[in-house]
C-alpha cells in the first residue's frame, strides 16, 4: 500500500523557515502521520534571480553577466553580491552559532569552486579553438544547482536541530564521479533511505545527462519533484506555495473574492501553464498523469485548508467556470497573404518553423481563409527579428503587430448553455472591446483577446459575473 508523500516547497515559502517548520513539518507530525514524506526544496526567494537573471525584469545575474561577455569584473562582482546574500540568509537562520559557520563553509566552498571554474573557462575560451557558447548550458546548470543545494542543506540542518531525523539528499552531482540519467540519479539517492524513520530533504535541482535546463529552464525543480514522486511510488504529490490555487489572482479581484478551487484535473492545469500560471510544468505533470498520481496544491500559511487536489479523472459535478486567468504583454502577430487560400497547411508549417527557430513561446493562434494570427511571448527585439525572417520567406505578405492580453475562463467542464454570450456580455458591460476570441470543442476554456490596458478590468468583470455570483464557501469544490 502506498504510504508516503513527495512534497515540494516553493522559494517564497522556503524564505520563511518558521512557517515551513510549524505549518508543514510539525503540523503533520502533530497529526501522528510520522515520517513517510520526502521534501524537494527550491532555492530561497530571489536567489535564482541572482544566480541566473531576474525572472521578470531580466536584470543580469552571475550567469547572464558571464554569458553576455561583459567585463569579467561584472560577473565577479555578481558572485561577491551572491555570496553576501547567501551568508546573510545563513546568519538570519542560524544566528551567530557554530552551525552558521558550517553553513557558510558548505556553500562557501561551492561558491569558491564555481568562481574558479568560471575563471578557468574564461581563460581557456580566449584561445581560438574554444567557444564559450559550447559551455554555457553547463555553466547555467552548475550555477542553478547552488541555490537548491544551499536551501536543502540549511533546511536539513535546521530540522535536525529542531528534533527531526533528516538527511540531506544532494542530487546536484557536485563532484560526482560519473554522469547519470535523471531517473538513475534519483533511484540511487533514495534506494537506502528508510522513509519510516527518516525525513529526506532533496535538492530541487538534479544533475543528469539529459540536462534539465535545456527542456525546463527554471521549471527544473518541478521535474525533479515529479520524477521522485513517480519513481518512489508516492501516495500523493504535494506542492506548498505561498498562496492557494484560486479562482483568480487575489491581487486583482480582492482577497475576499478569490476562492480556492478545491478540485480540478490535469487538463485545467495544462491550460493554466499555457498562460504562464503554472500549478506544475506540463512535462512534469505528464509523469504524474500517466501514473494516475494525484497532485495537491496547498497554501503554506493555511495548513488546515485541504488546498486543491488535481487528478486525472475529475470533472465538476455541474458544468461551471473554475478559474479566470490570463496573460499580459502578449504580441499578436497577424500574417496576411492572398495566396494562402488553399495552402493553409504549408503556410502554417513554415510560420511555425520560423517561430520555433527563434524560440518564441506560442500561446495560441487563430486563422481564417487568408490570415494567420499567432499570440507570442517574447521581447520586442526577438519578435522583430522573427518578422524579418518571415518577410524574407514571404515577400508579398502583410504583417501587423499588436500588443494584447489574453484573458481566459477555464473549467474542467464548461458545457454551460449560453456561457459564451454571458462572458461576452460581462466584458461589454465593462466597456471592453473583444479583439478576438476562441472556444474549443473540448469545452475547458474560452480565450478572449483584449487590449493590454483592459487586462485587469477584464479579469475582474469575468470573475464577478461567473464566480462571485455563486456562494462557493471555502472552495469551489471541496478537496
Amino acid at each position: 500500500m502506498k504510504s508516503h508523500t513527495v512534497e515540494k516547497i516553493g522559494g517564497t515559502s522556503m524564505s520563511d523557515y518558521a512557517a515551513v517548520r510549524d505549518n508543514i513539518i510539525f503540523h503533520k507530525q502533530a497529526q501522528k502521520e510520522g515520517y513517510q514524506r520526502i521534501f524537494v526544496v527550491s532555492a530561497y526567494g530571489g536567489v535564482t534571480d541572482l544566480l541566473l537573471e531576474h525572472k521578470k525584469s531580466d536584470k543580469t545575474g552571475v550567469y547572464s553577466s558571464f554569458a553576455g561577455a561583459e567585463d569579467g569584473s561584472v560577473w565577479r562582482q555578481k558572485i561577491a553580491q551572491l555570496r553576501a546574500k547567501l551568508f546573510a540568509i545563513n546568519e538570519e537562520l542560524f544566528e551567530d552559532t557554530p552551525l552558521c559557520q558550517r553553513a557558510n563553509a558548505f556553500i562557501g566552498e561551492r561558491l569558491d569552486e564555481t568562481e574558479q571554474t568560471l575563471n578557468d573557462l574564461e581563460r581557456v575560451c580566449e584561445h581560438g579553438h574554444f567557444a564559450l557558447n559550447d559551455h554555457l548550458i553547463t555553466v547555467r546548470e552548475m550555477l542553478a544547482s547552488l541555490g537548491e543545494a544551499h536551501s536543502a542543506w540549511n533546511m536539513a540542518e535546521l530540522l535536525k536541530r529542531d528534533g527531526i531525523n533528516t538527511v540531506f539528499v544532494d542530487l546536484t552531482g557536485w563532484n560526482a564521479e560519473k554522469h547519470l540519467l535523471l531517473d538513475a540519479r534519483i533511484e540511487n539517492a533514495f534506494k537506502d533511505i528508510d522513509l519510516a524513520t527518516c525525513l529526506p530533504i532533496a535538492t530541487g535541482y538534479a544533475h543528469c545527462t539529459e540536462g534539465l535546463m535545456k527542456s525546463f529552464n527554471r521549471g527544473y525543480s518541478e521535474m525533479v519533484f515529479s520524477r521522485i514522486a513517480v519513481l518512489t511510488d508516492a501516495r500523493e504529490a504535494i506542492i506548498h506555495k505561498e498562496y492557494h490555487l484560486s479562482s483568480a489572482d487575489p491581487r486583482l479581484v480582492g482577497i475576499g473574492n478569490a476562492v480556492p478551487i478545491g478540485r480540478t484535473n490535469y487538463d485545467v492545469a495544462d491550460q493554466l501553464a499555457n498562460l504562464g500560471m503554472e500549478a506544475i510544468h506540463p512535462k512534469a505533470a505528464k509523469g504524474l498523469r500517466q501514473k494516475c498520481l494525484p497532485l495537491r496544491v496547498m497554501n503554506t500559511f493555511e495548513p488546515d485548508h485541504a488546498g486543491t487536489l488535481i487528478t486525472v479523472e475529475y470533472v465538476s459535478e455541474k458544468p461551471s467556470v473554475e478559474i479566470i486567468a490570463g496573460r499580459q504583454n502578449v504580441y499578436a502577430l497577424e500574417f496576411f497573404d492572398q495566396d494562402m487560400m488553399g495552402s493553409m497547411s504549408r503556410y502554417g508549417r513554415d510560420l511555425l518553423g520560423i517561430i520555433e527557430r527563434f524560440k518564441v513561446p506560442l500561446i495560441s493562434k487563430h486563422n481564417n481563409a487568408n490570415t494567420l494570427t499567432h499570440y507570442l511571448v517574447s521581447n520586442l527585439k526577438n519578435i522583430k527579428r522573427m518578422q524579418n525572417a518571415i518577410q524574407e520567406l514571404f515577400p508579398n505578405c502583410e504583417m501587423r503587430l499588436q500588443k494584447v492580453s489574453i484573458v481566459s475562463a477555464i473549467g474542467s467542464d464548461m458545457q454551460v448553455p449560453g456561457i459564451l454570450a454571458k462572458t461576452v456580455n460581462a466584458l461589454a458591460a465593462a466597456n471592453i472591446s473583444v479583439l478576438a476570441l476562441q472556444q474549443s470543442m473540448r469545452q475547458v476554456d474560452i480565450q478572449f483577446i483584449v487590449s493590454d490596458d483592459d487586462y485587469d478590468l477584464a479579469v475582474q468583470s469575468l470573475h464577478r459575473s461567473l464566480i462571485e455570483v455563486h456562494d462557493h464557501g471555502e472552495a469551489i469544490c471541496a478537496a
